[in-house]
Formats: structure tokens, C-alpha cells, sequence
């Protein structure tokens, strides 16, 4: 039957949208929420502020005929995308359907997320990516392919200029995961799944038998890999997590985070002085000098079971938000290795290039000691993190808490690798090496000679520790800045942080520099 008239036209249009809006249909929608995951639409909608999403693409259908294509309709592709907006900030989003064909990615699929990522780089805005897709659309060939290359591409050129969040709530396999791993953080339910080669082409190829959890669950890769960022419990709270980092960051690189009414209480806060023993070698929980530092006690760690002798996150002070980095004593000694270098490495290149303050809180030993490190690379990969605090050109702040020796206090952004404010605790030891291992060399002979050598060795352990391990030596040198009671700290901070604000420091003209690697 023809349409002719306006209002046929427009109930035509209303039942098309129906039933593109419907996905896979309700049966399918229905096993997707059996199976305790939300749908495409529900996960937008819960994100997103009620009534702002814009879609676009609804009406997309793959053109392939092959393999048995001719006539199948998927709709929207099996890819929700659009605009919107959260906590009436614009971001771009991209939302994969499982009920349509698997969520997976065929050509018009993959165009329409790397249409809307685009729109995302013209606006200036966030970029968020849902999956929950079988992998590549198979039957589309080359196309799916193609697809895909898109999307990487769109990836690598918003790196940097507006922020990317990935949103894993279901599986996520071969060339799909590559989209993710190339955005700024990957937030995995502990329903979701991600790898490369599953476990049936591994235990062909290889023999190993290993489950879909254990070589690609969020407890896996958060444990082991380090490639995600955050576990949700469900995709609500995979919702909330990325609510929650959005508001810590710019909606692009050209802007400041955003400035909140942060907690105006600078008072001092003496519970700081029983945080970290003076014994250099007790451990202690750094998280708890950072919560007593940051507005009302909210950090939100980063990659918080990776790396765990590491500590990065976001945090605010005085409403400014901040990236953090400490050492964790409790964990390591806090000694840094290849993967705490890397973990930072990452963090502070983000933070410095989307304009978050630096504060670091150094008590580092030194780089791990081991042939494993050293075969692994801890030169190459500690220089990372040398070469990230040098090259960021937001405000640097770093207080030193306790031990800072070597090569490992440098790396935890001392006045020379450009820190603006550097201040101590009187707790601080800063020194070339341990006063233990310093006085085996520096009163060898002295020990080696003495009638009661261990008594001598003491003498000279403290010698030395008095001489040289502390804070008053560096701070003769103007290494530095001053040196303050911990109560004082979060006071201090908040008035360098708003000293630094306006922070801006040119570099010789350059395509990029060259990180390690």
C-alpha cells in the first residue's frame, strides 16, 4: 500500500524507529538483562543526563550480500551513537548492541563510531566507547577490517586532545580490544571478558588450557596485564566509575579541569603526624597521607591492583583536581620497577596532557635490584618515568615523605627533573643511597680497622645519616623549597597549587620527543 500523506509518512517513520529501537527485539533484550547486563540503550540512558541523548545513525544497515547477508537487517548496525550530555558536560558516546548480530563490527559499524568519534574531536569532547561485541563481523570480509582501521585511526588521533574512556561490559576479542588499549582508560566489569586469541585457538596452537576468565577477566588483566584501569561490580557501576573520572577532567586539552567548591578547611591536621614511623624501614599505607590531603578524603585510584608498589589516581585540593603519584611502602618497600614505571609513566603523561597539577609523594628505596629487572628492561623502562616528569609542563609538586635515594628520587620528579615546589617532611632521608649502604663505602676502611666492627658501624650508619640523609643538606642546596611539619601540608599545597595555576613553560619546537620505549 502507498504512503501518501504526511501523517502515513510519519507513522511510517515511527514504526521504523520502534523497530530499530528495539535492537535484536525483546526476546534477545530480554536474555541480555537474564544474564545480569544492561542493553546498549539502558547503559546510554543510565550514563548519560535524562533527556540530552542525540542519536545519530539509527537508520544504518550494512550493505553486504555475501555469506548469506542478502536481506538480513541489523538494526543501527548493532552500534548505539550519538551525543550527550553528563552532568551537563558534552561528550560523544558509542554504545554496542549484543543483541543484534553479536554487537559485532561490520563496515557501517565501525563508520558510525568512528563518525561520532570524529564529531568528538570537531566539539571538543569526551569520547566514551561501550563494548560488548562478538569481535569482527566475519561475513563482511575485508570491510569489518577496514572498519576497524577507522577506529584506530579515529583512536590515535583524539589521543591527547580530548579525553577517552572504554567501557568493557562484555566480550571484547581479537582486533576489538586494540580500540580500547589505545584509549586513556578501560573500565572492565567483572562480566566482561577481553583478549587477543581466545582459549580454544591458544590451546590449538599452543596447548595451553587456560579459561576465557583466567586469560581475559577483569581480575586477570587488572592483576597481571595492567591493561585495565578500573573493575566494575556491573554495568552500573561501570556507569557511575566513568561519571566519576569525567569529573576530574577537561573536556579537551585546551581547557583546566574543572574547578569545584572544594573543601575550604586548610587547618592543620595533626593526624598526619603519626602516619609514616620514623623507623625507615616500617611500612605504612601512603593512600592515608593522600586522603588526609585531598578534599573530603575522595581519591579515586587508578589501576588500584596493579603495580601495587605504585599509587595513582585523581584527587582535588581546594577544588583544583590533581593526578597523584606515591610510592607505596607497604607494598615493595615501595621500590620502583619496570611495572610501576610504566603504570606512572602513563599516568603523568595523561594528567600532563590534559593540564592536571602533579603531586607526587616520594619514599623510595631505589629501582627494584634483580637479573629479571635488569633483563627486563628496568633501564629502558625506569628512563620512562624520567622522561615523563621532565617533558610535563603542568605544575609539579612533589613532597618527600621519607627515603628518597638515587636514581629513584629523581624519577619521583626532584627539583632537577622540574618539579616547581619540592618540600620535605623532617622525616625525609634524601641521599645518593641508604646510610647503611653508604657507610660500607664511605667507612670501609674505618669499619674494617676497628676493634668492635659492628659498634663502628653504627657509629658510622648514623655518621652519615647525620651528615648527609636529610632534609636540611638538600635544602641548603635549594633542592629543596622548605621544609614544614606534616600537619601542614595540605595548607602548603593549596596555596602552591593556586600559585601555580597559570603555570606555563615553553619547549623547543618539535614534532614529539622520543620516550624510551
Amino acid at each position: 500500500m502507498a504512503i501518501h500523506t504526511m501523517q502515513e509518512k510519519i507513522a511510517d517513520l515511527r514504526k521504523r524507529s520502534d523497530e530499530a529501537m528495539l535492537g535484536g527485539g525483546a526476546e534477545r533484550l530480554d536474555k541480555q538483562r537474564r544474564g545480569g547486563k544492561m542493553t546498549a540503550r539502558e547503559r546510554v540512558d543510565a550514563l548519560v543526563d535524562p533527556g540530552s541523548f542525540e542519536e545519530s545513525g539509527l537508520f544504518a544497515e550494512h550493505r553486504a550480500t555475501l555469506f548469506g547477508m542478502a536481506g538480513k537487517s541489523f538494526p543501527a548496525d548493532g552500534v548505539v551513537t550519538g551525543a550527550a550530555s553528563v552532568s551537563g558536560r558534552l561528550v560523544h558516546l558509542a554504545s554496542q548492541d549484543f543483541t543484534v548480530s553479536g554487537g559485532s563490527a561490520g563496515e557501517m559499524h565501525s563508520v558510525k563510531v568512528a563518525e561520532i568519534m570524529q564529531m568528538s574531536l570537531k566539539t571538543g569532547s569526551p569520547f566514551i566507547f561501550i563494548n560488548d561485541s562478538g569481535g569482527a563481523r566475519v561475513q563482511e570480509g575485508i570491510d569489518s577490517l577496514s572498519g576497524y582501521g577507522k577506529v584506530f585511526y579515529a583512536n590515535v588521533m583524539l589521543s591527547g586532545a580530548v579525553p577517552q574512556i572504554s567501557l568493557i561490559c562484555g566480550p571484547c576479542a581479537g582486533g576489538a580490544a586494540y580500540s580500547p588499549a589505545l584509549t586513556d582508560f578501560i573500565i572492565q566489569t567483572r562480566q566482561a571478558q577481553m583478549f587477543i586469541t581466545g582459549p580454544q585457538v591458544i590451546k590449538g596452537v599452543t596447548g595451553e588450557i587456560v579459561t576465557a576468565e583466567q586469560l581475559g577477566g577483569a581480575e586477570s588483566h587488572m592483576a597481571n596485564s595492567g591493561v585495565n584501569h578500573f573493575i566494575a561490580e556491573d554495568d552500573r557501576h561501570a556507569v557511575l566509575l566513568c561519571q566519576k573520572l569525567l569529573s576530574f577532567l577537561p573536556s579537551n586539552n585546551l581547557e583546566d579541569p574543572p574547578r569545584v567548591e572544594g573543601d575550604p578547611n586548610v587547618d592543620p591536621n595533626t593526624a598526619l603526624d603519626d602516619v609514616v614511623p620514623t623507623e625507615i624501614k616500617r611500612g605504612y599505607d601512603v593512600r592515608d597521607v593522600i586522603r588526609k590531603v585531598v578534599d573530603f578524603s575522595d581519591f579515586l585510584e587508578v589501576q588500584s591492583g596493579y603495580a601495587m608498589n605504585i599509587v595513582v589516581g585523581f584527587g582535588r585540593v581546594s577544588g583544583r583536581s590533581v593526578g597523584i603519584i606515591a610510592n607505596q611502602p607497604c607494598v615493595m618497600a615501595g621500590a620502583l620497577d619496570i611495572n610501576a614505571a610504566n603504570k606512572a609513566s602513563r599516568f603523568i603523561r595523561f594528567c600532563n596532557a590534559f593540564n592536571i597539577s602533579l603531586l607526587t609523594f616520594a619514599d623510595v628505596p631505589g629501582f627494584l635490584p634483580g637479573v629479571t629487572q635488569e633483563h627486563g628492561g628496568i633501564i629502558r623502562h625506569g628512563a620512562k618515568m624520567l622522561f615523563a616528569y621532565s617533558a610535563s609542563t603542568v605544575p609539579k609538586v612533589t613532597v618527600i615523605l621519607r627515603k628518597a635515594y638515587g636514581g629513584a628520587y629523581l624519577a619521583m620528579c626532584g627539583k632537577d627533573m622540574g618539579a616547581d615546589r619540592v618540600i620535605a617532611w623532617p622525616t625525609a632521608e634524601i641521599a645518593v643511597m641508604g646510610a647503611e649502604g653508604a657507610a660500607e663505602i664511605v667507612f670501609r676502611k674505618e669499619i674494617e680497622h676497628a676493634e668492635d666492627k659492628p659498634a663502628k658501624r653504627r657509629e658510622m650508619i648514623e655518621l652519615y645519616r647525620e651528615s648527609f640523609a636529610n632534609p636540611y643538606v638538600a635544602a641548603s642546596r635549594g633542592l629543596v623549597d622548605d621544609i614544614i611539619e606534616p600537619a601542614d601540608t595540605r595548607k602548603y599545597l593549596a596555596l602552591a597549587l593556586e600559585s601555580l595555576h597559570a603555570k606555563r613553560e615553553a619547549r623547543p619546537p618539535k614534532k614529539h620527543g622520543l620516550i624510551p620505549l
